[in-house]
């Protein structure tokens, strides 16, 4: 444990957490509609839940990793992070891990350094994926007055498995969504478009960035599926393919995270990921009291009871 904590870590700590309640809940909503096309189209016309239990993939392990790392250290401390990574895949390698974080994380955990495997993987390139992005709200939550402090610190959190830079970009906007929401909500005042502007102004050049500035370009009270189909539904498991889209959704629904999910994931597309990243931005707007409380006990347990005292 760092004994060199933030004067406010419970508080910055507690929104981490709230960041990832609303992750899991998202990321194990929308797992469950990986099924048959006319069971989920039901389902997501009826808005009927699916039965639980709700199992969560890997992007709420490698969340939750982040989580405790921020409980311990109160900053990104990126050999420490990528230790719980790999420790997580080791344990529980069947959770939905892509092919190139998981060879990536297994490399790790027989010894070989994080920095050489990240920045090995696609010649040398890195991945531009959109794992980095769906961990990174709860950094966004704990850094919230610290723009500076969120880009750095989401970056780091990124390279581990994300070495490229539009991977890098897509945690960095999604932890600047998160801290947005934390500086502005309740405020309603605000213009919610206000959210996709910050995002944009405020993330690395590159094609997530380009898709935040299409997103500029779309109104709120368009429906969220003709946004998708212009920014992308995650199909193709990359940053550029997700993250706009995710800002965007989050930003039309920032007030009902039940309605949220549904639309995010009436997209579908990689639609764990979506509705994992929707749902841990929108939970910083409506609270945990926001969030069903039938859906928070279909998702099966998060494990995170130790680090509320950390």
């Amino acid at each position: 444990m760092n004994t060199d904590l933030p004067s406010d870590h419970q508080r910055r700590l507690g929104r981490a957490l709230l960041s990832l309640e609303g992750l899991s809940v998202g990321d194990a909503f929308g797992e469950c509609f990986f099924t048959d096309r006319t069971i989920v189209e039901g389902r997501i016309a009826g808005r009927h839940a699916p039965p639980a239990p709700w199992f969560y993939t890997d992007d709420t392990i490698m969340a939750r990793s982040i989580v405790r790392v921020l409980a311990e250290q109160g900053r990104i401390e990126q050999d420490l992070l990528a230790s719980h990574f790999a420790a997580e895949y080791s344990r529980e390698p069947n959770r939905g891990y892509g092919s190139t974080a998981a060879s990536t994380l297994r490399a790790i955990s027989f010894g070989a350094p994080w920095q050489k495997m990240t920045a090995e993987v696609f010649d040398g390139a890195g991945s531009m994926g959109n794992g980095a992005a769906m961990r990174a709200a709860p950094i966004g939550a704990y850094f919230a007055d610290d723009v500076e402090a969120v880009i750095r610190e989401a970056s780091l959190s990124a390279e581990i498995t994300h070495w490229h830079p539009d991977g890098k970009a897509g945690a960095i906007a999604i932890a600047m969504a998160a801290a947005w929401v934390v500086n502005h909500a309740g405020n309603r005042k605000i213009d919610a478009k206000d959210l996709v502007s910050f995002v944009h102004e405020n993330t690395p050049d590159g094609e997530t960035r380009k898709g935040l500035k299409k997103a500029l370009d779309i109104k709120l009270t368009s429906p969220t599926d003709a946004a998708a189909v212009m920014l992308g539904n995650g199909h193709k498991i990359i940053s550029a393919n997700t993250v706009p889209f995710c800002v965007w959704s989050a930003a039309k629904h920032l007030d009902d995270y039940e309605e949220a999910l549904w639309a995010t994931v009436g997209c579908f597309g990689d639609r764990d990921t979506t509705c994992a990243i929707v749902g841990s931005i929108v939970v910083l707007s409506v609270g945990q009291l926001g969030v069903p409380d039938q859906w928070q006990s279909s998702r099966e347990p998060l494990g995170v009871e130790a680090l509320r005292g950390a």
